[in-house]
């Protein structure tokens, strides 16, 4: 522990058990949930990239997505892992500025482009015939270069105003990663205004973000119920499900451990919220899109087709 008054050179990350074997427990969980993110995310890279129907703006986004949630999930899980395996949660400053900046940074970048692919599903449904002329492979790596500038900016100056807060101790993170809220309430003096700067920053982008996957989905609503059939209707509905899921599971997450009032005393179940969309949202993305979606589905069937019939000419040449 930090003594007072003495600047804070590292910090302690809290556990969630003393009991060892409940940490071996954990360690085996965490890890297979770690796994099944990078399998999974990968598999749905490795499918879009050999798929020539998988080329499409949808795709691109959701690729993109992928990736993000190895390298969100990645940011977290090792390091937890380590934690729980060697029972060491000591974390140097510079190692916890890290941790927190590219936390930070993956997850805006996350937000930005959950409403990107809602712009495109906009495009899509509402201005079909102008889908090419708008949703252009240009726009597209624009929109990913802005998603992650702008995100990685923000990230920038919140890490420049957490850390630059002084912490003279105690310096036992209430919290098992370095995040915002909790490295700020160790800080000493007055740090209202960075509490108030991280609420308007976070919320504004949550905010805006939500607003232009709203405004979209309204528009997508609208021209749905245009159409005549119920087949039809369902068949159009059917292209967004997959992206609605994931924009309710991950907002309402984020907006729950974010932008309520601040607690002094976590309770347990803000650590499973924290588990659940620094680990288990990145798992479950492959899932949603994977299973709801037809095309991905196609997709799969294709390759392991293709598996199968090589399998039998192997053998047959053996």
């Amino acid at each position: 522990m930090g003594k007072q008054n003495e600047t804070v050179t590292e910090f302690i990350l809290k556990t969630f058990t003393e009991d060892r074997r409940m940490q071996h427990c954990l360690f085996g969980i965490f890890l297979l949930i770690y796994l099944l993110t990078v399998l999974g995310n990968a598999g749905i890279i490795a499918l879009i990239q050999t798929d020539p129907l998988l080329n499409t703006p949808m795709y691109f986004f959701l690729k993109n997505l992928s990736f993000l949630d190895i390298c969100y999930a990645t940011v977290i899980a090792p390091q937890t892992l380590t934690n729980l395996l060697t029972n060491n949660t000591v974390l140097s400053f510079s190692r916890c500025a890290a941790q927190l900046f590219w936390f930070a940074g993956f997850g805006i970048t996350e937000l930005l482009l959950l409403a990107s692919m809602a712009y495109d599903r906009f495009v899509a449904i509402c201005r079909p015939l102008l889908y090419r002329v708008v949703m252009t492979p240009r726009l597209c790596y624009w929109l990913l270069a802005i998603s992650y500038i702008g995100s990685f900016g923000l990230s920038v100056i919140l890490c420049c105003f957490i850390l630059n807060l002084f912490y003279c101790g105690p310096n036992r993170v209430n919290h098992f990663f370095c995040d915002g809220p909790p490295l700020i309430k160790l800080a000493c003096g007055d740090k209202k205004l960075v509490q108030l700067l991280l609420f308007i920053l976070v919320g504004s982008t949550d905010v805006l973000t939500l607003l232009t996957i709203l405004i979209s989905y309204l528009f997508i609503i609208s021209s749905i119920l245009t159409i005549q059939s119920a087949k039809g209707k369902w068949k159009t509905f059917s292209t967004c499900s997959s992206h609605l899921t994931s924009v309710f599971i991950l907002y309402g997450t984020v907006i729950y451990m974010y932008l309520q009032p601040p607690s002094d005393s976590p309770e347990t179940q803000d650590w499973f919220v924290s588990v659940f969309y620094t680990m288990i949202i990145p798992m479950l993305n492959p899932l949603i899109y994977s299973v709801r979606n037809n095309q991905v589905k196609e997709a799969f069937k294709k390759i392991h087709a293709r598996y199968i019939e090589q399998s039998i000419r192997n053998k047959r040449w053996l």
